[in-house]
């Protein structure tokens, strides 16, 4: 790009923070800097014109883990660990709604609910033996039991009689939780570059030189907030998992009413107001999802219609309105990778499709890292 003096001296000399990737932790990050250094020039680079990964296309579930996933973290991690995870999803909750406020997002808490198939009683049996004592594992988190037994209110089919819900979950607008965290940071003088792809960089003893696909600056902190796409810029493992989605056209006289999953977690859905918001499917390939490639498989969508009609909507007539995908950061490990990576370069990524419940904490986190 021929940059001019005046667009070189504006807005690319003299930097002192520059975040890769303008989702959750990006926006949060930037807002805590200013926070701590209100005189600092700040600088986020995103390389879609929206958030590329998977800030501005989740479902929206405010959600901090499923009996049947504690069940499987307890299988990998210590009860502390487990207790610990759940907390810090907890305390992200909270901490992005007194941020934002509930109105400005459109929070709402009518319980996540997890189903459980026909063909899944062993699955069902275990969980609902142990309710009780996760109740009681996680009751220094809540304050109260979280997880009860309901009835199938709503109708679903070919799952069992009764499902377990936490009454603490809630659900989010997206589009405007986002929209509400860019106005923050554009009322704080702080500069937001889209459709700027961070290609490398190259770190010299008073900062780092950063590369795009347009241009070339310096800045003395750079904090790489990129999740899903992170290991293209730092030797981090970190896979990209896309998560694909669809959501209805409206439903006359829908009754549905709050987050709900199955299958492990594999699906998920919620209502959208008179919508179904649908995703999941990543389990049908796991090695083709694997990709941060934005886009949808015709075999995973004609899979989560199938089971839209038979699961979800068995005797409700509905049309699909619109598909999108979204490109979360996974790990072998359930922690994000918050870490100082040399004298000026930091991160927060591998959130584990736990963005909107952590997103808030690590990007605060993030921004605590700089001396």
């Amino acid at each position: 790009m021929n940059l001019s003096y005046w667009e070189y001296k504006t807005w690319l000399s003299n930097i002192d923070y520059t975040i890769v990737g303008s989702g959750i932790v990006g926006l949060n990050c930037a807002l805590r800097l200013r926070e701590r250094f209100p005189k600092a020039k700040i600088l986020i680079l995103e390389k879609g014109f929206l958030p590329q990964g998977a800030s501005t296309k989740n479902a929206g579930f405010a959600c901090f883990g499923s009996i049947s996933e504690v069940l499987a973290d307890l299988n990998q991690h210590s009860e502390l660990e487990v207790i610990e995870l759940v907390k810090k999803r907890w305390d992200g909750i909270k901490m992005l709604r007194a941020n934002l406020g509930d109105q400005a997002i459109d929070f709402q808490i009518h319980g996540g609910h997890e189903l459980f198939l026909d063909s899944g009683g062993e699955l069902y049996d275990t969980c609902k033996n142990r309710l009780p004592e996760i109740n009681k594992l996680l009751q220094p988190v809540y304050g109260k039991d979280a997880f009860h037994l309901g009835p199938n209110t709503f109708g679903f089919s070919k799952v069992k009689e009764k499902y377990i819900t936490n009454i603490f979950e809630g659900q989010l607008d997206t589009g405007k939780m986002m929209n509400s965290l860019l106005q923050l940071v554009q009322k704080t003088s702080i500069t937001v570059f889209n459709s700027i792809i961070v290609e490398d960089y190259s770190e010299t003893k008073s900062g780092v030189v950063v590369k795009t696909d347009k241009f070339e600056f310096k800045t003395k902190n750079l904090l790489i907030a990129t999740n899903g796409f992170a290991s293209s810029l730092i030797n981090e493992k970190v896979s990209p998992a896309r998560a694909q989605v669809l959501i209805t056209k409206p439903i006359q006289n829908l009754s549905i009413e709050g987050t709900f999953h199955f299958d492990e977690g594999y699906y998920y859905f919620r209502n959208i107001g008179s919508r179904i918001l649908f995703g999941g499917g990543r389990n049908l390939d796991f090695k083709g999802e694997e990709t941060n490639e934005p886009g949808c498989s015709e075999k995973i969508q004609k899979h989560l219609e199938l089971l839209l009609k038979e699961v979800v909507l068995p005797k409700t007539p509905h049309n699909i309105d619109h598909r999108w995908s979204g490109i979360m950061g996974m790990g072998k490990q359930k922690n994000p990778i918050l870490k100082k990576i040399s004298d000026h370069v930091y991160c927060g990524v591998r959130l584990g499709g736990m963005g909107i419940a952590i997103g808030s904490a690590i990007g605060k986190d993030l921004a605590d890292l700089v001396e």
